[in-house]
């Protein structure tokens, strides 16, 4: 597959519930004839919203975007699933009704630092496996290691007590399960909860007010109108390149400079076209990733 443009950048990708975030990569590779592309933060099927796309050798860049993640889910009390969301074996749990407030204070103990377990139906590696395929071959382990998270905040936002039904939103870093903290969040409450619905609404400095259906990206000429620039997404300081330094980067050589703080990250740019990415080392900005 040949690559009819040098594009680089990312595109704010809104994917639809019913695939996968690589079928959202494989569409955008047959609809722009690009190979080199890559998607930031697996959704689930279920879930819809911000999906940053890597194009071209953006690929690069996926460690240096910004992590934090919104979401609003929606919630159904009363029952528990295996993959704790709707989408597997879902059963009643209780027939407790829970009020505003209940939830309200509980969700209080979702803040901060906490410590959860990954869904079994995920794709977290467990002695060499993925805990989905294990569960497929119905082998969940036990002792799933806990993971350290951060919830910036979780609100509630709506909430149904006849149907007993809500919705919550929630600021949260990179590796929150949100499935985990609607299950958990059913067992302090002592009603069980399942997730019936997902949207992320950000991922670091792309939101959902601008993210492009993925229909709309049909050819390459749609995908270079919705292009993002990389120096415009990273959150890194820039150098401007003079041309004698452009010239230096081209070959992986640094630049001299007494700015910036020792080990800072820098985006070396030229006619506001990232060149390189570089770290700052005494009086020098060593090239880490170079892009022309």
């Amino acid at each position: 597959m040949s690559e009819q443009k040098d594009l680089m950048g990312f595109i704010n990708v809104f994917k639809p519930q019913g695939i996968t975030s690589h079928d959202v990569v494989s569409r955008l590779r047959k609809a722009i004839k690009i190979k080199q592309i890559g998607h930031t933060g697996t959704l689930d099927p279920l879930a819809e919203g911000v999906l940053p796309v890597a194009i071209g050798k953006a690929t690069r860049l996926i460690e240096y975007l910004e992590e934090g993640k919104g979401y609003i889910a929606s919630i159904q009390f009363g029952k528990i699933s295996d993959t704790y969301d709707i989408e597997g074996n879902v059963s009643n749990f209780s027939d407790k009704k829970v009020s505003e407030e209940d939830i309200k204070t509980a969700l209080v103990k979702f803040t901060g630092e906490i410590e959860q377990i990954p869904p079994a139906y995920s794709a977290v590696h467990y002695n060499g496996k993925r805990l989905y395929e294990l569960a497929r071959e119905g082998k969940i382990p036990e002792d799933i290691p806990k993971r350290k998270v951060f919830v910036e905040t979780i609100t509630l936002i709506s909430f149904n007590e006849e149907e007993q039904t809500a919705k919550i939103e929630v600021d949260c870093s990179k590796g929150t399960y949100i499935r985990s903290i609607v299950h958990d969040l059913g067992q302090e409450l002592g009603c069980g909860a399942v997730m019936t619905g997902l949207l992320r609404t950000k991922a670091g400095k792309f939101t959902v007010n601008n993210a492009v259906k993925l229909d709309d990206i049909t050819d390459l000429a749609a995908a270079e109108k919705y292009l993002h620039n990389p120096v415009e997404v990273l959150s890194y300081k820039s150098y401007r390149l003079s041309a004698d330094e452009l010239n230096k980067v081209k070959h992986g050589q640094s630049v001299i400079t007494k700015d910036y703080d020792e080990n800072e990250t820098v985006c070396l740019v030229y006619n506001n076209k990232l060149c390189a990415i570089a770290q700052k080392s005494e009086d020098k900005l060593l090239t880490k990733k170079v892009f022309i």
